[in-house]
């Protein structure tokens, strides 16, 4: 007449711990991306293998989000620290878990304070360590997944860049791009050469600056 109810009961708690977070078996995973030879340190073939579980490319910017959550210090590369930190915060220790998470990542960019934290921090997480500067062609790419799909004047500004004999980029030089393309029309109606905004033209593109706005 009366059945067992304990199975049903514990089933829903067995499932909910699932999705309760937990620091060990965040740590169980970080380490099937690292080797015998380096245990603490997801280097670039572990960082291909995670994109490929979460089903994300490695340049897609989801990723640089991913990393800014971590602090990460170098591209390529998670430490055991970062990995806890990020994920800890996202509460993630699963593909399933990172890959629900992945919309909300992308909807950070949305803010507009936000979006600038996290391009300053892009410059010192893509440049070489052992130079003060970034490399033009890391430059460029890291400028293309920023501001290739947001700035109308993009294509001019990477039209300069291949044209021009720069070889490294700046850290001024890099935050004053961004407040370039947030404050000039796309039409230059507002350029004033005179202006303090329009001094970063020179200091970004040099004398041509306005030239190749222009084309």
């Amino acid at each position: 007449m009366f059945h067992d109810c304990s199975s049903n009961r514990r089933s829903p708690r067995s499932n909910d711990s699932e999705w309760d977070f937990s620091q060990k078996r965040c740590k169980t995973w970080f380490h099937e991306y690292t080797t015998p030879d380096d245990p603490q340190l997801i280097g670039p073939e572990g960082m291909e293998k995670f994109c490929e579980d979460i089903g994300v490319e490695p340049e897609n910017i989801v990723m640089l989000v991913l990393a800014w959550k971590m602090e990460a210090k170098q591209m390529g590369f998670f430490t055991i620290e970062e990995w806890l930190r990020g994920l800890t915060d996202l509460q993630c220790d699963s593909i399933e878990k990172v890959q629900a998470k992945l919309d909300h990542l992308r909807s950070i960019l949305n803010d507009s304070a936000t979006f600038k934290i996290i391009y300053r921090y892009a410059y010192d997480f893509a440049r070489d360590k052992d130079q003060r500067s970034m490399e033009i062609e890391t430059g460029k790419a890291m400028l293309q997944l920023l501001l290739g799909k947001h700035w109308s004047l993009y294509s001019s500004f990477h039209r300069f860049l291949d044209e021009s004999k720069y070889k490294v980029i700046n850290k001024d030089q890099w935050c004053n791009i961004l407040e370039f393309s947030r404050s000039i029309h796309p039409d230059l109606s507002n350029y004033d050469e005179d202006g303090a905004c329009n001094k970063l033209l020179v200091v970004v593109y040099g004398g041509g600056t306005r030239v190749s706005a222009q084309k």
